[in-house]
């Protein structure tokens, strides 16, 4: 997790004050404004104040913060900000609010009177829930939880997607391409927006001089285009810089478009790409891109929690990704990106206290206070049994019936095991997907229904093409539906290539047979 410290407009805040942050962004020309949200679900302005984008009522800037009282309990969720700045906020209730400049209505209320408070967007937004906001320089898009995108604001380029160049004053639904589609992600450079549907394709709109939407040419669009160059890539997260965007697929691989003079595309040369070029990580599979569009700075974030860095580094090009030592891609924006300011909505830590969860994960496995073990594949594992009664029914049984201090298990592996004691003390789960198939075959024998949840999104996470089959055959066998269907709609987005692997080779018969049937029905053979 992120020291907040590391943003120096937070240099003045007394520890007390620092502890107390739960949430944070940094935004301004140079990275002079801030909000935070405490534990309290209080939120907090300073900074310079431009435009009145701290939302305190007038234009004064604060170098001690002040408390927003309108947004204090609001729960925020997602939050942008454009360059003017205009903020956008959406809270947990599905509502959007927004404030600062709007000298092209990019708050939605229907004039270019800039907005010194928060204020509800209320205009074709009060029936609907909000879960995402994404800023412009100065337009604005909204996501909707029914996969619907609605914008407003600087409409010079398109990027408002109403199919003309008229600044547009109130919320309205992109539709065009996108009617009838559902979107799950979306992100905003500078004048162009993004958006990445359930079924992983990838729409862009709005200014491409550069090549940003990825569309092999440079003519701008006023209405939603889909990038066919990704035909038959899933993308799952989207993210735009001031003139280039990055996006992820399902599989951990980074494509990279649009302005390249400061290496941003991470392609080692700094020529533009008007199409999506793969970026070489290593070998590494890629679980987070980051971008923001007031810089020209790109970042990514490794399973295995390594972060690397390229484009514009504190005045330097650094034109292939370079490994950091940082934890977090949000590390990379506050030390290395001009101005510093936050990619998105940051989560911050508290101090070295140890809440009951954290001394609890401490505990575990430690046999200094243990009162029992269990012997798995001839290793100890050390628990307490009061922690394993409360935790888990079958323990709570187990160990009612019994007095034992010692324990043998020969169903399960050690290393299944252990994560599932683990899991008790933790609440989380750390096994590779391959591993974790056994975990949901414990989880299923033990009924814990939440472990097993947790199973199949960490199998969902680790998926590709060499191991789909063989994760589609564990939760068919273990009744996982919901991780049934993921796994078969991955098979058939990635037919060809499953279908070349050993796994498929040794497919049970009947579960082949069903395969088929149902891939048939689902359209894969249609060519």
């Amino acid at each position: 997790m992120l020291d907040v410290g590391k943003w120096p407009v937070f240099a003045l805040l007394p520890p007390e004050e620092l502890r107390l942050i739960r949430q944070a962004c940094v935004f301004g020309s140079a990275a002079n404004e801030a909000l935070y949200v405490t534990v309290n679900d209080e939120v907090f302005a300073l900074g310079t104040n431009c435009s009145g984008c701290l939302g305190l009522g007038d234009l004064q800037s604060t170098i001690e913060p002040r408390r927003i009282d309108v947004l204090c309990g609001k729960k925020i969720v997602s939050l942008s900000y454009g360059t003017g700045p205009h903020v956008v906020i959406a809270t947990a209730d599905g509502e959007v609010y927004a404030w600062g400049h709007n000298g092209y209505s990019q708050l939605g209320n229907g004039t270019t009177n800039h907005g010194l408070t928060p204020a509800l967007v209320s205009t074709n937004l009060l029936s609907k829930r909000v879960t995402e906001v994404a800023c412009g320089s100065h337009h604005t898009i909204a996501l909707t939880t029914d996969g619907e995108v609605y914008a407003w604001g600087y409409n010079n380029s398109g990027q408002v997607g109403s199919g003309s160049t008229a600044n547009q004053p109130t919320p309205r639904r992109v539709s065009s391409c996108l009617q009838n589609k559902i979107v799950v992600n979306i992100a905003c450079g500078q004048l162009c927006s993004m958006a990445v549907l359930d079924n992983g394709e990838i729409y862009g709109w709005g200014y491409n001089c550069n090549g940003q939407l990825g569309l092999g040419n440079n003519g701008n669009q006023q209405t939603p285009c889909r990038i066919a160059a990704l035909q038959g890539v899933n993308i799952v997260q989207v993210a735009c810089g001031y003139a280039h965007t990055l996006a992820l697929t399902d599989e951990g691989f980074v494509y990279a478009w649009g302005a390249n003079s400061y290496g941003q595309l991470g392609t080692g040369n700094k020529s533009n790409q008007a199409l999506p070029t793969p970026i070489n990580t290593d070998k590494e599979r890629i679980v987070e891109v980051a971008a923001c569009h007031t810089s020209h700075t790109s970042a990514a974030k490794t399973q295995s929690g390594q972060v690397l860095m390229w484009g514009q580094c504190r005045g330097q090009a650094v034109a292939s990704p370079h490994l950091t030592h940082f934890s977090s891609t949000d590390d990379v924006f506050a030390c290395f990106a001009t101005p510093a300011v936050t990619w998105h909505l940051l989560s911050v830590d508290g101090d070295d206290y140890l809440t009951v969860a954290q001394s609890l994960k401490k505990e575990f496995d430690s046999p200094d206070i243990s009162d029992l073990k269990f012997l798995v594949d001839g290793k100890c594992i050390h628990v307490h049994k009061a922690l394993l009664k409360i935790r888990c029914e079958h323990f709570r049984t187990l160990l009612n019936e019994s007095d034992q201090d010692a324990i043998e298990i020969h169903q399960f592996s050690y290393l299944v095991y252990r994560a599932f004691l683990e899991y008790l003390y933790t609440d989380t789960i750390n096994l590779p997907p391959e591993d974790a198939i056994g975990l949901l075959d414990l989880a299923t024998f033990y009924r814990e229904t939440r472990l097993k949840r947790l199973c199949q999104e960490t199998i969902k996470r680790g998926i590709s093409e060499e191991n789909a089959i063989t994760l589609l055959s564990a939760a068919v066998k273990y009744e996982a539906r919901d991780l049934e269907e993921f796994c078969f709609k991955f098979c058939v987005n990635h037919l060809t290539a499953v279908t070349q692997t050993q796994a498929f080779a040794d497919m049970d018969h009947d579960l082949l047979k069903n395969f088929i049937s149902k891939a048939s029905r689902y359209g894969a053979f249609k060519n």
